[in-house]
């Protein structure tokens, strides 16, 4: 794990379920998918698109609608969608844009974004996340997954870049 330079961060990427959501898989007497996804991590994801500091990106080993829908509603284009190895994805994503570890965040919260998490600059995690998620983790949230968790992850993040009152100051009349 390479140490973060807050200033150079240029890529933040968070995993879905049991970090956006509770990760609970509700399935309807239809097999419909249904997901809970707390509004203020909505919110604070939306702010750290708008503050154009990052790319906010989804990694994902499960593949779902819901998650395709949210991710429009927040303006979250990059989305990788039924990934086995999250590892290959991030070093794929790293070659793409010519990035560095230290340059990248990410938000994981089981054994499967591990990889991610032991190569990137800033590991983060909920607080309901596997020990060894946990462990790897520099910034852990008071909040559990799907209840505020990545609402603390960006304010931290935007505070770190020092620009979360500027962003909250587009709120105040």
């Amino acid at each position: 794990m390479t140490t973060p330079d807050f200033f150079r961060l240029k890529w933040v990427g968070f995993d879905v379920d049991g970090v956006m959501t509770d990760g609970g898989i509700y399935l309807d007497d239809d097999g419909r998918e249904l997901k809970r996804f707390h509004s203020r991590d909505g919110h604070a994801l939306k702010m750290l698109v708008r503050s154009g500091l990052v790319e906010v990106a989804i990694i994902t080993g499960r593949r779902s609608g819901v998650v395709e829908k949210r991710c429009q509603e927040l303006g979250l284009t990059e989305v990788h969608q039924g990934v086995l190895d999250k590892g290959a994805v991030y070093g794929l994503l790293l070659r793409e844009r010519g990035l560095s570890p230290g340059e990248t965040a990410f938000a994981g919260d089981d054994l499967v974004d591990l990889p991610i998490m032991l190569r990137c600059g800033l590991p983060m995690a909920p607080a309901d996340a596997c020990p060894e998620a946990l462990a790897a983790a520099r910034f852990v949230s008071q909040a559990r997954a799907g209840h505020g968790a990545v609402r603390e992850m960006v304010e931290f993040l935007l505070k770190s870049l020092g620009r979360w009152d500027e962003m909250v100051a587009r709120y105040r009349p």
